[in-house]
């Protein structure tokens, strides 16, 4: 069965709801995150709640829950975590990642550059393009 690997930014949004997907149709499917850390919308879009790679959703989700709930259910940052936390256990960042990819699949062009670099095995890279409005998370 061909793998597939889904890539964006943090391993949150694009990449997880390609996962929950993918796993929902019964396809091999793994996905990544490129940034240095994982950053989640917080009380404005110069605030992002800021977690390293590898911590767990349910703990990112409980921690923003006890924090403000109001708040992270209002921008749909619990109900983000709410479903990745049914997917896998936590984000993981592309670089660390030490499984072969067969066809991977990149959400913006800054991903596609960071899957490209230094990748010497033989793959499949493909940008998905399309325009991402991240301001539902900022509605109040």
């Amino acid at each position: 069965m061909v793998k597939f690997s889904i890539v964006c930014s943090s391993n949150q949004n694009r990449s997880m709801a390609a996962h929950a997907l993918f796993k929902q149709r019964g396809l091999s499917v793994s996905s990544y995150g490129t940034g240095s850390k994982v950053r989640l919308p917080g009380p404005s879009i110069h605030q992002p709640k800021v977690y390293d790679f590898g911590i767990p959703y349910d703990t990112m989700y409980q921690e923003l829950k006890a924090t403000n709930q109001r708040l992270y259910t209002d921008n749909g940052v619990l109900e983000l975590l709410e479903r990745n936390r049914s997917v896998k256990l936590a984000p993981e960042r592309f670089q660390d990642a030490k499984e072969r990819h067969e066809i991977i699949i990149t959400c913006e062009e800054r991903c596609f550059d960071a899957v490209c670099e230094g990748k010497s095995s033989p793959l499949i890279v493909s940008k998905l393009s399309y325009k991402y409005n991240s301001a539902i998370y900022y509605n109040k």
